[in-house]
């Protein structure tokens, strides 16, 4: 019984320590929007960073989408075989793929490399005192280090989803029609058939707001680390942690939204 307790109890305590850590985070980016909004614009970091957290991932990205794509046509191939529906299988795929498998997936995979290094990598500054070497030459910290990093997430993640998106239906094409037996005239004209504009449209939303979100935790995160060395290990786990459980969180919200509207 104390065991449940005490259980209860430490959690009911993490949750009241969380809430200070919601509303500072919260304050802290309301404070930036004006820094996001005026000049100057640091195109030439916000490109670099688009390298490192978009360019760097699409290997990973491509890896994961094609395995999807394969993994998607085996699956729904042995549910749809018992209805007869196996032509219904290439429209289910398409949509399963571009509303929820590619956004939820490749963020996952930008988070698991981008924005774990994006903390490691402002952790270390921060208790090295390079960030506050920035401050010191008069030079915002937030400015120059945070904003860059968060517009360059949210401009990556929408591509890495698109190219996600691409893959994965080429691939579960190709194992549904050349592995499977499909046929694949078939197989495309029930897509262009039954295929919405707001299949495509709301994933590519759902992207953009979880690159903003991705973006602005990792940041946060690791601009915030203390403690030297263990520090900046736990600051890493702890922006992809949050970083994940916020993904499906906004994923919700976002697809309740969708199913409200009617998209």
């Amino acid at each position: 019984m104390n065991t449940i307790f005490e259980f209860f109890g430490k959690s009911a305590l993490n949750f009241l320590t969380l809430v200070p850590v919601v509303g500072h985070f919260t304050i802290f980016y309301l404070k930036l929007i004006p820094l996001f909004l005026s000049p100057p614009y640091r195109v030439g970091l916000i490109i670099k960073q688009i390298e490192i957290i978009g360019v760097q991932s699409w290997g990973v990205i491509a890896l994961t989408a094609i395995f999807t794509g394969m993994v998607e046509a085996v699956q729904l191939y042995s549910g749809f075989k018992q209805f007869g529906a196996e032509n219904f299988m290439g429209y289910t795929i398409f949509v399963s793929i571009t509303k929820e498998l590619g956004p939820v997936f490749a963020t996952l995979m930008v988070i698991s490399r981008a924005i774990s290094a994006m903390s490691a990598e402002l952790g270390t500054m921060r208790v090295t005192e390079q960030i506050d070497a920035i401050d010191i030459l008069g030079i915002d910290s937030r400015e120059y280090l945070i904003i860059p990093r968060v517009i360059a997430t949210t401009l990556a993640v929408p591509l890495l989803v698109i190219l996600f998106d691409f893959l994965s239906n080429v691939s579960a094409f190709i194992i549904s029609t050349q592995v499977l037996e499909l046929n694949p005239t078939t197989y495309q004209e029930v897509i262009q058939k039954l295929i919405s504009f707001s299949d495509i449209y709301s994933g590519i939303v759902k992207s953009i707001a979880f690159g903003l979100v991705i973006g602005m935790i990792g940041a946060y995160v690791g601009y915030h680390t203390s403690g030297g060395a263990k520090g900046v290990g736990e600051s890493t786990t702890k922006a992809v942690v949050v970083s994940s459980v916020s993904l499906f969180a906004v994923n919700y919200v976002f697809s309740s939204l969708f199913f409200i509207l009617g998209w």
